[in-house]
This record gives C-alpha cells, structure tokens and sequence, in this order.
C-alpha cells in the first residue's frame, strides 16, 4: 500500500493555465480530469519562473546541441542565463517533494525531452536536442519516470509511463520505510509477473542480486536494485511477453478449474493473443478464480493491479 500521495510534475500549460509565450494554454483534459483524480500535480513552467513574462517574445534553442542557448527569434535575447538560475534552486524544491514522475511540454525549448529543434547562429536548424529545463530534470532524477503529453495519446506508451508511476511510488515507499532484507524479497517477490512481462532476463539478473541482498551495503543494494527496477519496467512488454505471465499464473491454480472452466480461460489467453480480445479479459478472468480459490500467492501480485482500473489502461486491443 502507498502512503504518501502520488506528485507528479506537470508543465503548467497541460493544466489549462495561460503561461505559453503567446498567452495561450495546451490544456489536456486526459490529465486532469482522469489521470488527476489519483495523483496531485506540482506544476512548473520554467519560463515564467524564469522571470519572462506572458506574452513573451517566441524562443528557440540556438547553438550546440548539448549546452544550447534560448534565444528570442526575433531580438536574439539571451534568457539562458535566467533559466539555468530558476533550474538550480527548482530542482532543490522538487527533491523535497520527492516527485514520482513528470510530464513535459512536447516541443518546448525549456520543457521538451526529445526532438527539440536546435539552431544555428544564422536561424537555421541543424539538430534536435531536449529543452533546458527537462534535460536538467531527467539528469538529476534519472530514476524519475518522465514523459510529453503528445506520446500519452499512444495507449501502450500511456499505459507503460502510468505503470512505472505507480512503481516508481511504490519503490519510494520501499525506500522511505526503511529497506531491509526482508522486505526487499516481499517486494520484489509481489512485483515478479509484472517485472516478467516486461522483461525474463532483467527479472533474473533482479533475482541474483535479491538472493545476494546481505553481501551489499544498504546503500549499494538500494542505487542497484532501484536501477535495475526502473530499467526493466521501461523495456516493452509485448503480447508475447503476456500470454507467458498469464499461462504461468493459470498454472498455480488450473488443476482446480472443472474442464469447461479451464477451456474458457485458456480460450480467453488464446483471444487475446490472437489480438481478438484486450487484456483485461483473461485478467478479469484469472482475478475472479484467484478470489474463488484464495491463491495468495497470485493475489498479491502487482501485475494483476498495477494501476486503478478506472483509467481502463489496458482495455486497448
């Protein structure tokens, strides 16, 4: 169980706040009337926090691609300097709030995270970089679970950043209450389906360094196992990787199922491998008999419940 709410950072413009250079907002009515109902939002808008005002001359990235400058387009100002003083002491309000993941402006020269245009001196575009702000964010919580508004409209890309979410939390509980041998296994054991569905191999380099927990120091074991976690749950799953999970939980309890029980649950698994049928389907299935014949083992899994299922996040075919 969580304890302390789920933050996320958020650039304000996705609220519905009028803080874009021209006055305007970007407001994704996704994140706030769905996603907000189980998370609250730390918003942040590196611009105006920079001192740069609304409206605001338009803005580009301009020079290396690695430490480029912002630059107004058309007077050629200098803002980098204000952003880079708003970041520092930025970055130190959010460590404290110990965010669980953020969610960036697509595009943005200070929010992007990815194909960002970035200019040459003489107005021309040469490469693609990440906004000021979100590079800064990403490499001081590079753990922290980052996403653009533009990519949550792909349904296993939304499905997979809202899952390392609720992960990423549960793991800052972990942390937070006091990491012990013990309850490293408890969590490591109730988060196996859902680490195999994503990816066997770092599973069992996770299970090696579980079973070696008492040769490490605790804060190795913490940056090593909190590493390998994330970098697993950000390798895709796959229908393949599904059905694996699924037949391996059905194997727990299948030889309690009557005949046509057991057929009408591997013919649901085959329907959603054949890409008839979303996943939700064996999984409702599978939780009704986990209930019926209290397999704890399988009901304490993560992978049966990762996220609320009100955002319906894996009722996509």
């Amino acid at each position: 169980m969580t304890t302390a709410p789920i933050r996320l950072g958020i650039s304000r413009c996705l609220l519905g706040e009028e803080v874009r250079f021209d006055g305007g907002h970007k407001h994704d009515p996704f994140l706030t009337d769905t996603l907000g109902r189980y998370i609250e939002w730390v918003p942040v808008c590196p611009e105006v926090e920079a001192g740069l005002g609304v409206p605001r001359e338009a803005m580009r990235l301009v020079g290396n691609p690695q430490h480029p400058r912002l630059m107004t387009i058309g007077s050629q100002h200098d803002h980098t300097q204000a952003l880079e003083a708003m970041i520092e002491g930025r970055l130190d309000a959010l460590r404290i709030l110990s965010l669980s993941g953020f969610i960036f402006k697509r595009g943005s020269p200070s929010c992007g995270t990815e194909r960002v245009r970035v200019y040459t001196s003489q107005g021309m575009p040469s490469h693609s970089g990440a906004g000021i702000f979100a590079k800064a964010f990403r490499d001081t919580f590079p753990l922290v679970p980052t996403e653009e508004e533009g990519r949550l409209c792909d349904p296993s890309l939304r499905e997979n950043f809202i899952e390392r979410v609720f992960c990423y939390h549960r793991l800052q509980d972990l942390l937070q209450n006091g990491l012990t041998s013990q309850s490293l296994i408890r969590f490591h054991t109730i988060h196996k389906y859902l680490l195999l569905s994503h990816s066997p191999q770092h599973y069992n380099t996770m299970g090696r360094l579980v079973s070696q927990a008492e040769q490490y120091r605790l804060k190795a074991l913490t940056t090593k196992y909190s590493d390998l976690f994330m970098k697993t749950l950000a390798v895709k799953t796959s229908v393949r990787k599904h059905v694996n999970v699924l037949h391996h939980m059905v194997g727990h309890f299948k030889n309690r199922l009557q005949t046509e029980e057991k057929s009408e649950l591997l013919g649901v698994i085959d329907d959603y491998h054949r890409g008839l049928t979303p996943l939700i389907v064996p999984l409702t299935l599978i939780n009704h008999y986990v209930r019926v014949f209290d397999v704890e083992y399988i009901r304490d899994q993560v992978y049966l419940n990762p996220h609320p299922k009100e955002l319906m996040l894996r009722n996509h075919v």
